[in-house]
C-alpha cells in the first residue's frame, strides 16, 4: 500500500522518444506521473495517465505550469494566478477531464471537508491473518520455483495457486475442504499471491496437488540445489530413515495401504511408509512412498541412486538407525562409494578395546555426559565404538522396571485364577495365557524362569511359580545405557563418531514436524494417487518451514514452527470503514503493526515488517510492484519537466 500525503503527492510530466505513426517521425510521447511513499517510507512513482503525443508548440514552461495547476486542483489548493495562455488552459482542462473520466485519482482525497472522521461511525471488517503468510511468501520467492513449474507445464494462474496452496499448508495444515474455508474466511494469502479467492475450492486444490506430485522429481532437484545456494552448503552427510502414517478407513482397494508395524502403535489401521533422505540442515534430498508393510531392512540402492542425481557424485556419509543397517544395505553403501555410520545390529560380546585408547567424555547439547571407547576392528571392514550414556541407562532402567512390573502382575493374575471358582485352570489354557503374556513383553520374559505345577490326573494347573535368571539379569544390568556404533571410517578423533551420528536427531525432528505440525497423520484420502499427493504437498510445505527455521537458527533463534506460527498470527489485515464530517463514506485497508517478537523474526529474515497488497480497490493506493525493465529506465532517466 502507498502512503499518500499532501506533502508528497506531486504530479509531473515525463516523456520518451517514440515513432509517431501519424507523422512517421520520432516524437515525444508524454505521461503524467505521481510521486508517493510506500509502506517502507521510500519514494516511489506511478503512472497516472498516458497522454500521448502533444503539440510541438507546448513548451517545457507550459507543461510545468499545467502540472502545477493539476497538482493544485488535486490538493484543493487555490492558484494565485489564472493561466493566460490559451494552450495551457485547453490542455489543463483536457488532461483533467481524462483523469476524472478514467477515475485515475480520488479527487476527494485531499478535500479539507473530507479529512475529519466521525469516530463513532468507524467499524472494522474482513480481518485476516497475514503474519505467517507473509513470512512464507518471502521464502517461497527466495526458492525461485517459478521456472521449474513452468517447465512442468504450469500456467501463471496455476503457479499462483501453487504458492497459495503450499503456503496455506505450511501455515494452516488441513484437508483441502478445510483449507478452502480457511483461505476464504481467515487467511490473507490470496491478497498476497494475487490468486482470485473466488476460484479457490477443494476440487481445484485436489487437482493442483496431483499436478504437483507429477513433477515431484524436478521440484526436489530444484529445491535441493537452491537451498544449498541459500545456505552455502556443501553436502557431506546424508541422514536416512523411514516412518509410517496410518489411514482412517478400510482402504480395501488401495495398493499402498497395508498392515505393518505402526510407529503410533495403531495395529488396527493400515499404513503407508515414507522414506526420507535429508542433509544435516534438515532439508529433504529425496523422498519416496511405499506400501505399509515396507520393511526398514529393504534395499536402499534406489535411494542412493536418486541421491546422486539430486546432490552430485561427491563422496558422502550415510547416517541411519539400526533398523536399516543390515549387512546387505551396508555393502550396497560401500559399493556406491559412500561411507556409513549406524548403530550396530550385532550384539557384541567378546570384544577388546583398542590399545592405548582411554574412554573419552563428550557433553551432549542437553548437558549430559557420555563416554566413548574404540574397539579393536574385527576385520570385516567396519570399525566399532562403545557408547555409555548414564542418562540413557536411567531411562532404560525405568522402562525395564515398568515392563517387569507389568509382566509379574500378569503372572500374579494368572496364579490367582488357579484358586478361583471359575478361574482358568486347564493346563493348556494356562500355558496359552502365559504365552500371550510373553508375547506382550518380548524383551522381558527371557530373563524369567516360569514353573507351572500340574495335576495331570485332573488336567489342571495347581500353582504358578517364577524367578529371575541371575546371569541374564546381570547381563541386562550391564547393558543398560550401552550401545555400539558401527562405521566404515577409521576416524582419528573418537568424539567425531558420536557427534556425527547424533545428527540423526535431525531426521526425528523432520518426522515430528511433518506428522504433528504439518498434519501428515492420519490420512483420509480414498485413492492412492491422492494419498501420494497429500504426502508430497506436506513435504513441499516443509521446505518453506525448514528454510525459515534454518535462517533463524543462524541467528540463534531456535523456536519451533508452532511457536513461530503463534507469534506471526498476531499480525492481520483489517478494513476500517466509516463516515467523514462531509457525509462521505470512507474506507481503508491496512496491516497491523507486528509485535516485538514478530518484528525480531522479520528483521532476522530481512523481511519488511508490513506486507504489501498486490491489488487495491482504491485508485490512490498504488502497489509496490516491480517495474518492467523499459519502464524503469524511462522513469529513472526522465526527470520531471
Amino acid at each position: 500500500c502507498a502512503i499518500i500525503s499532501p506533502k508528497f503527492a506531486l504530479m509531473y510530466f515525463t516523456s520518451h522518444d517514440l515513432i509517431n505513426k501519424q507523422t512517421g517521425e520520432l516524437d515525444k510521447y508524454y505521461r503524467l506521473l505521481r510521486n508517493f511513499r510506500d509502506v517502507n517510507n521510500k519514494v516511489r512513482h506511478s503512472t497516472v495517465l498516458s497522454i500521448g503525443f502533444l503539440p510541438k508548440d507546448l513548451t517545457r514552461a507550459d507543461l510545468s505550469e499545467i502540472a502545477e495547476l493539476i497538482n493544485n486542483r488535486y490538493l484543493h489548493k487555490p492558484s494565485l494566478f489564472k493561466p493566460n495562455n490559451e494552450r495551457v488552459k485547453y490542455w489543463l482542462e483536457e488532461i483533467w477531464r481524462k483523469i476524472i473520466d478514467g477515475q485515475k485519482l480520488d479527487i476527494d482525497l485531499f478535500n479539507p471537508h473530507n479529512q475529519h472522521i466521525v469516530v463513532n461511525s468507524l467499524y472494522h471488517e474482513d480481518v485476516r491473518e497475514v503474519g505467517a503468510e507473509w513470512l512464507a511468501l518471502n521464502v517461497w520467492k527466495s526458492l525461485k520455483l517459478e521456472e521449474t513449474l513452468r517447465g512442468c507445464g504450469f500456467t501463471e494462474d496455476q503457479i499462483k495457486l501453487t504458492a497459495t496452496q503450499i503456503i496455506s499448508r505450511a501455515v494452516h495444515p488441513a484437508s483441502e475442504l478445510a483449507t478452502t474455508k480457511i483461505i476464504k474466511d481467515n487467511s490473507a494469502i490470496c491478497e498476497l499471491t494475487g490468486y482470485p479467492i473466488d476460484k479457490i475450492n477443494k476440487d481445484a486444490l485436489y487437482r493442483n496437488a496431483i499436478r504437483l506430485y507429477k513433477c515431484k522429481a524436478e521440484l526436489e532437484r530444484k529445491l535441493s540445489s537452491r537451498t544449498n545456494e541459500l545456505f552455502n552448503h556443501q553436502e557431506r552427510i546424508i541422514l536416512f530413515d523411514l516412518t509410517n502414517t496410518y489411514f482412517e478407513g478400510e482402504k480395501r482397494s488401495s495398493e499402498l495401504a497395508k498392515y505393518g508395524r505402526s510407529k503410533e502403535k495403531r495395529k488396527d489401521a493400515k499404513l503407508v511408509v515414507l522414506s526420507l533422505a535429508i542433509n544435516e540442515l534438515g532439508f529433504v534430498k529425496y523422498s519416496s512412498i511405499h506400501e505399509g508393510n515396507f520393511a526398514d531392512t529393504s534395499d536402499i540402492s534406489a535411494v542412493l541412486d536418486n541421491l546422486i542425481i539430486n546432490t552430485g557424485k561427491e563422496p558422502k556419509t550415510v547416517i541411519m538407525d539400526a533398523g536399516i543397517a543390515t549387512a546387505d544395505n551396508l555393502k550396497v553403501i560401500r559399493d556406491k562409494g559412500y561411507h556409513y555410520i549406524c548403530v550396530s545390529r550385532e550384539r557384541l560380546k567378546d570384544y577388546e578395546y583398542h590399545n592405548g585408547d582411554n574412554p573419552v567424555e563428550v557433553k551432549t547439547q542437553s548437558g549430559k555426559i557420555i563416554t566413548l571407547k574404540k574397539l579393536k576392528s574385527p576385520g570385516n571392514g567396519s570399525h566399532y565404538y562403545e557408547i555409555n550414556s548414564p542418562a540413557k541407562a536411567l531411562k532404560e532402567q525405568s522402562m525395564k522396571s515398568s515392563f517387569e512390573k507389568g509382566f509379574e502382575e500378569g503372572l500374579e493374575i494368572a496364579k490367582a485364577a488357579l484358586i478361583k471358582a471359575r478361574g482358568i485352570k486347564k493346563i493348556q489354557k494356562v500355558h496359552e495365557r502365559i504365552g500371550r503374556l510373553m508375547e506382550r513383553y518380548p524383551s522381558t520374559h527371557s530373563r524369567y524362569q516360569i514353573f507351572v505345577i500340574e495335576d495331570k490326573d485332573r488336567g489342571v494347573a495347581t500353582d504358578l511359580l517364577w524367578e529371575k535368571i541371575a546371569t541374564k539379569e546381570e547381563e541386562k544390568k550391564l547393558s543398560l545405557g550401552r550401545y555400539f556404533l558401527q562405521t566404515s571410517m577409521d576416524l582419528d578423533e573418537t568424539p567425531n563418531v558420536w557427534l556425527t551420528y547424533n545428527l540423526i536427531r535431525e531426521v526425528e525432528s523432520t518426522f515430528k514436524t511433518l506428522k504433528t505440525e504439518l498434519d501428515l497423520r492420519p490420512i483420509y484420502h480414498k485413492n492412492d494417487q491422492s494419498t501420494k499427493a497429500h504426502l508430497n504437498l506436506g513435504i513441499l510445505a516443509y521446505w518453506l518451514v525448514n528454510t525459515i527455521r534454518c535462517k533463524l537458527k543462524q541467528e540463534n533463534i531456535t523456536w519451533s514452527w508452532s511457536e513461530i506460527l503463534r507469534i506471526a498470527s498476531t499480525q492481520h489485515f483489517v478494513t476500517t470503514k466509516g463516515q467523514n464530517t462531509a457525509g462521505f463514506h470512507v474506507e481503508t485497508r491496512k496491516c497491523s503493526n507486528p509485535i516485538d517478537d514478530l518484528k525480531l523474526i522479520q528483521g532476522k529474515l530481512g523481511i519488511s515488517p508490513k506486507p504489501y497488497r498486490i491489488e487495491s480497490k482504491n485508485k490512490d493506493v498504488a502497489q509496490n510492484a516491480e517495474l518492467k525493465k523499459n519502464q524503469a529506465q524511462q522513469q529513472s532517466t526522465s526527470p520531471p519537466l
